[in-house]
């Protein structure tokens, strides 16, 4: 009995552990977002729930948008490969090491380099950055997809990835895959494509 109670503290003291690292994380994540000079909400004054025009300035400055599905397919993709490569570590463990990865994204992809690259190589020509609240929802849909994974059978997560990339790409002609494509390796003929919606 005084085994199994202590067993269950540990387990209880290790995901309050990852808990608290988890908000650390995003917190130093928005406090470095902010001294970069992100605007915390979007510069209209307002926080949207949705928001579907991407094409416009206040495109990534809201809770949610066309492009929150790439971010829900990065949870899916980081559980698929922390379960690959730290098979041992445990949930906890490996969603704080996604969440790095994410936080880490989402202070590059606001850099002015990359804002610039975006403007150059993409559709997104009014592109100025994310809001904070914007890329901490981001992280949030991460966070969501790493934990869907974890739950849903393989062949359900991989299907539904699909369906998000098709559906997505299908309305705004961009998706993850496209926008990973034209940031690495910009082909004019997509460019022009996508220009076209």
């Amino acid at each position: 009995m005084r085994q199994t109670n202590l067993s269950q503290t540990t387990a209880a003291t290790r995901r309050l552990r990852y808990g608290l690292f988890a908000i650390a994380i995003v917190a130093v994540t928005a406090a470095i977002l902010f001294a970069m000079g992100r605007n915390p909400i979007c510069p209209c004054g307002t926080v949207k729930l949705w928001w579907g025009v991407v094409n416009s300035p206040e495109n990534s400055q809201h809770l949610s948008d066309w492009y929150s599905a790439s971010h829900l397919i990065h949870g899916f993709l980081f559980f698929g490969i922390a379960w690959l490569v730290f098979r041992r570590w445990s949930f906890g463990a490996r969603l704080v090491a996604a969440l790095l990865v994410e936080c880490a994204w989402e202070i590059v992809e606001n850099t002015p380099a990359v804002i610039q690259h975006y403007r150059e190589t993409t559709i997104s020509l009014d592109y100025a950055g994310d809001s904070i609240i914007n890329s901490l929802s981001d992280v949030g849909f991460m966070a969501l997809g790493f934990y869907l994974a974890s739950r849903l059978p393989v062949w359900v997560t991989v299907i539904v990835a699909i369906a998000l990339e098709l559906f997505v790409g299908s309305v705004i002609r961009d998706n993850l895959t496209l926008n990973v494509l034209m940031l690495l390796w910009p082909i004019e003929a997509v460019k022009t494509w996508q220009a076209a919606a």
